[in-house]
């Protein structure tokens, strides 16, 4: 693991917690995600819990961020509604987010010591699906 840090994009971080604060309700809707494409614009969206798993507010924004023709992310964050703050990605969340986006930082931590972080940091000795396709190369 590298341990590189780079400068935390906070109007991200409180775009996903402005999100968390008044459009997460309930047990449904409790962790809101932002992130930052290439050009600048931020996409926000919700996670969608259900007892089946449902999926995490990073994957959604994903998703809302296609919707958008964003299709470079270069950063991202999740944070948890009723304040708890930036809340870290899952482990299906690190793996998809290396393979739609590998050079993506990824915004963990919390108070006083929160930072942007490759995610190649958060998924250390990774599996590169792309890598593993019988058409790659």
């Amino acid at each position: 693991m590298t341990s590189q840090t780079h400068p935390v994009d906070h109007e991200l971080v409180e775009a996903a917690a402005h999100v968390a604060r008044t459009r997460c309700r309930g047990d449904n809707h409790t962790v809101a995600a932002a992130a930052r494409d290439r050009d600048g614009r931020i996409v926000t969206a919700v996670n969608a819990y259900h007892f089946t798993g449902g999926p995490c507010a990073e994957l959604v924004v994903i998703g809302a961020a296609a919707a958008q023709g964003a299709h470079e992310l270069e950063t991202i964050v999740a944070v948890g509604d009723r304040e708890r703050g930036v809340v870290p990605p899952c482990g299906r969340c690190r793996q998809v987010l290396l393979d739609y986006f590998p050079g993506i930082e990824v915004i963990v931590g919390d108070g006083d010591r929160v930072r942007a972080v490759p995610v190649t940091d958060l998924l250390p000795e990774t599996y590169v699906w792309a890598d593993h396709q019988l058409d790659a190369g």
